[in-house]
Formats: structure tokens, sequence, C-alpha cells
């Protein structure tokens, strides 16, 4: 099943970032995300080309165009944001949060977006489907030749809980506390073609792979395979989807400055004849759920030899050794940004601290996601 694989120039970036809506007095989740994307819409009633519905109409999705630089296609998303305000502004009842998941609302009082897919998605997956009240942000990264994309995709793996506990901030499901740094990872993998990817040594691997699910009616297309990490062959990406919403345009510009900066590495040690290192797939598996478990205090898996780190010290020297990239690629004060999380907690650690300091009201928790996503999250 041949797949086409876009031209894309090397290590531009998009980034996709997945907004909830919530009623301004009881912080429940609000499903008027079809009211506002109406508005949105052109005089014809063009939909708008960058702000889109999701699963749930609770939800609306901000893509930002391609950029060479992190810092445009943030800018692009904080302007979307704007855009979106304006209308609940003049609705009057509703604000905006971000989050892995909402603290208390739940899944049976929201409403599916009205499109064949997504009641297709939720016949076949039903209890699990319908519990999909989670958020994400997804960062593209251009790759510019095909024949890297699998290779990268392979050698991102050893980084997965790297990102997750960077953004994990799902530490809430349905009002209850979870225990869990990022519960949204580990509720997003029962759908059937989420999670880790399947180790795939060629593109005509992934071919197959795609071409057997096609077969046997699991997917439609390559793009219901929905994967933390996955080629997306219509933009010619790699495409990282394994992290957790986040409440400001800061966190994001940092996660996304982080992957932009790690691909490139890795592209350029595949220039210079390399082979990337790539973890065996049960320690990836390990690392995934250690960093939804414990998020910035998790101790994660580096090397092939089981050496075993804080994700939080193999983070900072991350830094430190992407810095010269970060500074080729013009995201040098993005990428700095991910030291100002571990050094002021991730959203989970956030969000469990504005907990404790009101007695265990969550209602506070979903005022202050309110606030970081309208004010940034200080400093």
């Amino acid at each position: 099943m041949p797949i086409e694989f876009a031209r894309s120039e090397r290590s531009t970036v998009g980034i996709e970032w997945e907004i909830a809506i919530v009623d301004r007095a009881s912080g429940q989740l609000a499903s008027v995300g079809d009211r506002v994307l109406a508005d949105l819409a052109g005089a014809d009633g063009t939909p708008h080309p960058w702000i889109t519905s999701e699963l749930l109409t609770n939800t609306v999705e901000l893509v930002s165009g391609v950029h060479h630089r992190v810092a445009g296609a943030v800018e692009d998303l904080t302007g979307q944001v704007g855009e979106v305000r304006a209308v609940l502004d003049r609705l009057g009842e509703y604000e905006l949060i971000c989050s892995g998941s909402h603290p208390y609302s739940q899944w049976y009082d929201q409403h599916l977006t009205d499109k064949p897919r997504y009641h297709k998605l939720i016949e076949r997956t039903r209890w699990w489907g319908r519990n999909m009240m989670i958020w994400g942000i997804h960062v593209h990264v251009g790759i510019e030749e095909r024949d890297k994309a699998l290779p990268i995709l392979d050698g991102m793996l050893a980084f997965v809980p790297h990102l997750q506990a960077l953004s994990a901030s799902s530490p809430y499901w349905a009002g209850v506390e979870t225990g869990y740094a990022s519960n949204r990872a580990l509720m997003f993998q029962q759908l059937p073609t989420a999670g880790l990817p399947y180790p795939l040594s060629d593109w005509d691997a992934y071919e197959r792979y795609v071409g057997d699910l096609v077969r046997t009616g699991v997917i439609e297309d390559h793009t219901e395979v929905r994967w933390d990490i996955r080629p997306s062959p219509r933009w010619g990406t790699v495409e990282v989807r394994v992290c957790d919403g986040v409440s400001s345009a800061d966190e994001i510009g940092a996660i996304a400055a982080l992957i932009q900066c790690l691909v490139e590495w890795m592209s350029g040690r595949l220039d210079a004849g390399e082979m990337l290192p790539v973890l065996q797939p049960w320690y990836v598996r390990e690392n995934k759920w250690r960093a939804a478990r414990y998020g910035m205090d998790a101790r994660v898996i580096t090397d092939v030899a089981g050496t075993e780190r804080p994700v939080a010290d193999d983070l900072a020297d991350l830094v430190g050794t992407l810095a010269p990239i970060a500074d080729r690629l013009g995201c040098r004060e993005e990428l700095e940004r991910v030291r100002r999380t571990i050094e002021d907690g991730a959203g989970y650690q956030r969000q469990l601290a504005v907990a404790a300091e009101h007695d265990g009201d969550l209602t506070a928790v979903v005022a202050h996601l309110a606030r970081e996503l309208r004010d940034g999250t200080g400093r």
C-alpha cells in the first residue's frame, strides 16, 4: 500500500493546541465549540482555516502555519486564542483552559462533534472512546527525506519520558486525584491504534503495517494511526503527540523548541552516517509509565545498558546539549524555558499545589488553569 511522503523543508515546525471551553461560573466543560466555530466562519459559511473542531464540542483545536522558528508558530496560536476568546467574551459566560484532563467534569455530560469519523470511533471504542476527555499538543517537525522519518521516530522514543514529564498536566480524572502526573497518557493509549509505535525497519514495513490495518478494517487510512510519535506523510513531518495539553504559550514554546532541536540533532547525526541509539521497546514502555506516574520525579532508563537518572536532571543536561542547535534554529530563548518548568513545577505539580491550598476544591484548579492561559505562568 504505497504511502506518499510529502516534501517538507527540514526542521520547519508547526503546532496544534487543543483548548477546552468551560463555564465561567461552575468551571464545568461547556459544549459550545460549534457555536464558536460558526461565529468564526466567513460570511459565506467557509470554516476558519486554522481553528477547527475536535472529538467533543467542548473543544476547539488551534493549528499554526508552517514556520522556521518556534516563536512564529506560537505567535500564530496566541493570535487564534485571542480570536476564540473574543467570541466567548461576547457570549459572556465562558472561559478557556488547557490541561491534559479536566479536574472534575464527567464524560456522560459531553457532546460528540457530528462527524462520521467520530461516530465511527465511538461506535467501535464505546466506553473508552466516550471517556476521551483529554487535551494535548502536537508538534510537527519537517523531514526533508522520507527515509529519515522512521529512524528519527525510533530515536525520539528515548525522549518520550522527558516530554511526558515536562508536559504532564492531568493528575485528576472526573473529580478523583489519580496519583498519576499524566492520567491522559494511560487513557489515550486504550484506543486501538494509539500508544507507542511498533518497531518498523523501513518505510516499506510501515506501508505493510498500514495496509494490514486497512485490509482488516481497523482503519480507513494512515491518519487513523494515532501513535504517540508518528510519521505524518501528508505534511512530510515527524509528529510528536505524546504531550499533555499545557496551559500557557510559554510552555508550548519550550516543548516545541525541545522537539524541534531533538529532531534536528538526530537529522544531523544521520547525515554524518551515525546510527541513532534506540532503546529496547520494553525500556521505552517502562519509561512512559514512569513519567506518567511520577512526572518530574521519575527515574528514567537512558541507554541500552539500563542506566537510570532522574528525568529532571537528564532534561537539564539535554538543554545544554541542544543549545548550539537552538541557536542555529533561533529558539534558544524558548528552549531555556524548559529549565523554568523544572524549577517552578510542571502543570500537574501546580494543579496539585493549588488544590492543596484550597482544601481540595477543584473549582480553584480550573480557575487557576484559566488564569494561566489568560495571563501566563508568571515570571
